[in-house]
């Protein structure tokens, strides 16, 4: 395939440091635009390649923006609020940043520049979780993170040249870690604390690797003409669990893990559902990374955290 240039919003955080490494490892040319909300330099390692560029600032300004998007063929829109309690602290930056920032994309781009966009699948709400949701599934997202996704995923894919992602809940180590999402957090605390209390056990999510994601966009470019204008549900099809089957998976390789499933008590966040991937599979493409591969990998990088600043003992 021929080298592409490619904007990546929001491409300093947890997925965008990932993705670009391996767009550079396609050989694309990759921009990067973020306004570094969380201070880190998660981009160090790609400098040095003359195919990477950066620039400081917010996807949310029509002037810097109309500039970025005028010289590029493909356009990654990560730059989001991600998950509902951050959502809730600031409901109206999660609604700027989440879908003004996509439709001001949609606005400066012209029909020839592919937007690839991904979105949750956090979008189906609360289902009984023992019926697959597929594309065609009714979304109902309960939460103003969820809802501000599924709204710009609309409006992407009413317009021309467009594929979304819907993703699983995405696991894995990136140079800007998130410690809250569902895996990684579970296995740090197997980790670190030996201990986990556990609301709700048995409701049932799907997962899958960041690597695997990154693949997916590469996946998604390379076979634009076939896949756009649809949504695609991106996960591991092993890996349709509860939490109680996650916990315990973890627990083979941290036998001491104490897990403690609380009858008492809730989870802010109700997803509940299993996803059905074979549209993705259509397509050719399949996540290859297991779970095992995951839980392995975190436990190595946690591991390299050592005391930690805090940690007093």
């Amino acid at each position: 395939m021929p080298s592409l240039k490619i904007l990546i919003t929001g491409g300093a955080g947890y997925l965008g440091s990932i993705l670009c490494e391996h767009l550079l490892d396609k050989k694309h040319k990759v921009t990067v635009v973020d306004n570094l909300m969380y201070g880190e330099q998660n981009l160090f390692h790609l400098c040095a390649n003359p195919d990477f560029d950066f620039v400081q600032g917010d996807a949310r300004d029509e002037s810097l923006m109309r500039k970025l998007v005028s010289t590029t063929d493909v356009i990654i829109p990560l730059a989001a609020i991600v998950g509902a309690p951050a959502c809730d602290r600031d409901p109206l930056m999660a609604r700027t940043v989440n879908l003004d920032a996509v439709q001001l994309i949609l606005k400066l781009r012209t029909p020839s520049q592919l937007v690839v966009y991904p979105t949750t699948n956090s979008g189906y709400g609360t289902k009984s979780g023992d019926v697959y949701c597929t594309e065609e599934t009714p979304l109902e997202p309960i939460s103003l993170y969820g809802q501000t996704k599924t709204e710009a995923e609309a409006a992407v894919l009413a317009a021309p040249n467009t594929i979304t992602l819907r993703l699983a809940t995405v696991f894995g180590l990136s140079p800007r870690m998130r410690m809250d999402l569902l895996v990684n957090h579970f296995v740090f605390a197997a980790a670190s604390d030996r201990y986990l209390v556990i609301f709700e056990k048995d409701f049932k999510r799907n997962y899958i690797h960041i690597r695997d994601v990154a693949d997916c966009f590469i996946h998604c470019i390379e076979n634009a003409p076939t896949m756009i204008g649809r949504p695609y549900n991106v996960g591991l099809d092993a890996a349709n669990l509860s939490k109680e089957e996650l916990a315990l998976k973890i627990k083979e390789y941290v036998p001491g893990f104490f897990i403690h499933f609380a009858e008492v008590g809730s989870d802010p966040d109700k997803r509940n559902y299993i996803v059905s991937n074979q549209r993705l599979r259509e397509t050719g493409f399949e996540a290859k990374r297991s779970l095992y591969d995951g839980i392995r990998e975190l436990l190595k990088g946690y591991a390299l955290l050592g005391r930690g600043p805090r940690k007093n003992i």
